[in-house]
């Protein structure tokens, strides 16, 4: 019965939100004055929503990642609406496409110059269900932009948020993956960048990333957190059925007709932005435990069983540095 009101629960919104066994609510975030956060698409939906919230409970510094600098401008009116000008004063955008791994790379770095500290980054950028389409390096761009990008953007900020922690702070890295990880396809091996290209279809392309995203919070825990860094945590989450411009706009990419059922249908029982945001903010400022999969308001699960393996995990990441290494011509560092 538990997990028929867990399933109801994580992935519906308004009251179904309370069925679930593990409750947490926005009001629950503590006040997180001092604090500083890197949030990728803040600009809108899931991520605005993060923004939002972190500012409503005291963060010293937001830098937001964004693609759109038109969308970014709307979403700093809009806080300042809500919040006022000092919460948009404590906002830092950047322009930045996660599929160029060498901007990422020099946004991270004028962070790191910028401030002394990183308290939570949350890795909520993303591709949604759309075609298969390969990015200017010749790699899958959903894997391209919702895992790999991800990894390089960690990767840099990675030393600053390791000097945080040894202050006696607790970290929170939060990865954006979905239920959609269970379509990934059973014979997933991350062995090469040739099997990453084949075009699987908008489902298993989407799920096989939001797949990566768990597998990389559970190695993490192991290379990073459990290998000398307590306070150095990475979990991933689902956010469940959320109005957002993937669900309601860009799923008529690959479905111009059964999109609607998306679109249209479901929306009376989609998450708003906040609702949305929920499990991301469980993970980013009060859990403390790391290589978990959380589900709405604070469930964790297990995952697929391609989820819990260790061994898929590991080869993942070593194509992940191989294909940044030789696509950027630079190495990369992901295993600390």
């Amino acid at each position: 019965m538990d997990a028929i009101k867990n399933t109801i629960g994580e992935n519906f919104g308004g009251p179904a939100q309370g069925l679930s066994t593990h409750q947490f609510k926005l009001s629950e975030v503590p006040d997180l004055a001092g604090k500083v956060a890197v949030v990728t698409g803040g600009s809108e939906g899931i991520g605005y929503g993060s923004i939002h919230t972190l500012l409503e409970h005291h963060i010293a510094k937001v830098y937001v990642l964004s693609i759109s600098a038109e969308v970014a401008e709307g979403a700093k009116g809009a806080i300042a609406k809500d919040l006022g000008d000092e919460a948009v004063g404590k906002t830092q955008w950047f322009q930045c496409d996660l599929a160029d791994w060498t901007h990422v790379k020099e946004v991270a770095e004028e962070i790191k110059r910028d401030t002394d500290r990183i308290d939570i980054l949350i890795n909520n950028a993303g591709r949604g269900i759309m075609t298969y389409e390969l990015t200017d390096y010749g790699v899958d761009r959903h894997m391209a932009v919702n895992h790999m990008g991800h990894v390089v953007l960690t990767s840099h900020l990675l030393p600053l948020m390791k000097e945080t922690a040894k202050k006696g702070a607790t970290v929170r890295i939060v990865n954006l993956a979905s239920n959609a990880h269970q379509g990934a396809p059973s014979g997933t091996r991350f062995a090469s960048l040739e099997e990453l290209n084949q075009d699987l279809g908008p489902n298993p392309q989407y799920g096989r990333s939001k797949l990566a995203a768990i597998l990389y919070a559970r190695y993490f825990q192991r290379r990073v957190t459990e290998a000398g860094h307590p306070r150095l945590v990475m979990n991933a989450v689902h956010p469940g059925l959320v109005s957002t411009k993937q669900s309601t706009h860009d799923i008529h990419e690959p479905f111009p007709l059964l999109g609607y059922g998306v679109s249209t249908i479901l929306e009376p029982f989609k998450k708003s932005q906040f609702e949305g945001c929920v499990s991301s903010m469980f993970a980013a400022t009060v859990a403390d435990k790391g290589g978990q999969y959380i589900c709405p308001p604070a469930v964790p699960e297990a995952g697929s069983e391609l989820a819990q393996d260790g061994a898929l995990a590991d080869r993942l990441m070593e194509l992940t540095r191989k294909t940044v290494m030789e696509k950027t011509k630079s190495a990369l560092d992901v295993s600390h």
